[in-house]
């Protein structure tokens, strides 16, 4: 029999126990190994072990999972919100709707946090792209959303132009459908949360950033494999034993056989003597050492960029940026990548509960709240608000989860700001103070006439000051 007929063969039989995914969109489409959970793509060759393809996929790097992981997790941790505009130009929280119900309680089995973080994980993992199957009640309303593998799931286009969807990879998904789980081959798009990467081979498909960066991965896991193989195999001592003199084979294997006796084993780290002029001379780093040193770097910094993730997150100090504090590295990274990645998320599922967008009626991820620590930077920003009258007192005190007070609805301004078209004006009056009550007249005492001149005493004069002075205060009291 041939040789290309016999791999033909072999290639089928391999491929038997595996769940076949052939689709006539052309999308790419493979066999997914049941135990493993590795992916075969169907226009790799019968002979692809042979070819070098690895099909349990991997992102590399410690690097990789870092860019991942500070996506991920920073996105979960932004509380998603649905916004109704108001006819006033403002909006409001709404409290009671369906996706407000599905962000408290996405499904039966993750919180919030935990939805989010998972979506992220597979936007920027190695298909670039999620799926969610979207769960309706009686009232056609969408009440839950479970998160698919995106190894196993992918778009399908009918020969109308629709949009279909193969979802897979997710246990509990799969037994709720085990009657009928030929539903689940072709989900239509109005029941799917698809969020995904951009891609040049199909508006469909995602493209992980990893794919930009798997040059400079592939060096860098080379680079640290041959420097562990190194290690390894103690291709390199830490110090090797000198002297003048020359020694027979015997002398040198007794000297080994001592030193090692000193500095092995029980006696590890003991403190060896030498004699007959022996010298200890320890291993140095040598410059091809700080070389692969500093390839290992650059390749670091170079994945980073691929994932638009700034280099001090990922704690690589040594890389230079335009970004000098803790607070200008987030408003940095917000205006690029996160900030891209938390719009995506927010259009995608605008999309997929059918509302117009911002600013009418959206979802919105809370950036904000990653500066919660932030608290003087926090209030300053809110006391200047007030001050220009940007927020009412009782909207500063929601942003802190505060009561409103009263006579708080109104924003303030100070009366010397005043439009530029009314300059020239004067200010408007003062409204004046309403008039004092009239103290009560005080009734004439006979007993309060004035001693005449030549009887009077200074003794007299005290007594009648004394009792205007009480008077008049009772007369303060009454009024």
């Amino acid at each position: 029999m041939p040789l290309p007929a016999l791999l033909s063969r072999a290639g089928a039989a391999l491929a038997r126990p595996f769940r076949a995914a052939e689709e006539k969109s052309g999308l790419t489409t493979g066999y997914v190994l049941p135990l493993g959970g590795g992916w075969i793509p169907s226009n790799w060759a019968v002979n692809w072990w042979q070819q070098g393809y690895n099909p349990l996929q991997t992102n590399g790097s410690a690097v990789v999972y870092a860019c991942i992981a500070a996506y991920a997790q920073t996105i979960a941790m932004c509380p998603p919100t649905h916004w109704v505009s108001t006819n006033d130009g403002g909006r409001e929280r709404a409290k009671t709707s369906a996706l407000s119900r599905v962000l408290r309680r996405p499904n039966s089995y993750q919180s919030t946090s935990d939805f989010f973080l998972y979506l992220t994980r597979s936007l920027y993992g190695d298909k670039g792209a999620a799926y969610g199957l979207a769960l309706r009640n009686a009232r056609f309303e969408i009440s839950e959303i479970h998160l698919m593998d995106p190894r196993m799931s992918w778009p399908r286009v009918a020969t109308t132009g629709d949009v279909f969807y193969h979802l897979g990879g997710n246990e509990v998904v799969e037994r709720l459908f085990a009657s009928n789980p030929t539903v689940l081959e072709a989900v239509p798009a109005r029941d799917v949360l698809h969020v995904r990467l951009p891609s040049d081979r199909s508006p469909l498909e995602g493209v992980s950033p990893f794919q930009a960066a798997m040059l400079e991965d592939a060096a860098s896991n080379a680079m640290i494999a041959q420097a562990l193989a190194f290690a390894s195999n103690q291709g390199r001592p830490s110090g090797v034993l000198q002297t003048d003199l020359k020694l027979s084979s015997d002398e040198v294997k007794a000297l080994r056989q001592l030193w090692n006796e000193q500095t092995q084993g029980a006696n590890q780290g003991g403190t060896p003597i030498l004699n007959a002029g022996l010298k200890w001379n320890s291993a140095i780093v040598n410059s091809r050492d700080a070389q692969l040193a500093e390839f290992l770097q650059i390749a670091d910094q170079r994945i980073a960029t691929a994932y638009r993730v700034p280099l001090a997150i990922l704690s690589l100090m040594s890389g230079q940026g335009p970004q000098g504090s803790t607070e200008s590295l987030m408003r940095f990274w917000r205006s690029t990548g996160l900030g891209f990645a938390a719009n995506h998320i927010e259009t995608a599922f605008d999309r997929l509960f059918g509302f117009s967008g911002y600013p009418d009626e959206y979802l919105e991820l809370d950036l904000d709240a990653l500066e919660r620590s932030e608290f003087k930077a926090h209030i300053e920003g809110l006391a200047r608000g007030v001050q220009g009258g940007v927020f009412s007192p009782n909207e500063a005190r929601a942003r802190m989860e505060l009561p409103k007070v009263e006579f708080g609805d109104e924003p303030r301004l100070q009366t010397q700001d005043v439009p530029l078209s009314a300059w020239y004006q004067p200010p408007p009056d003062m409204p004046t103070a309403p008039p004092s009550p009239a103290a009560p007249a005080i009734a004439p005492d006979a007993s309060l006439a004035a001693p005449e001149k030549d009887g009077g005493n200074v003794a007299s004069r005290r007594e009648l000051a004394t009792e205007l002075l009480r008077r008049s205060r009772v007369a303060r009291r009454a009024a």
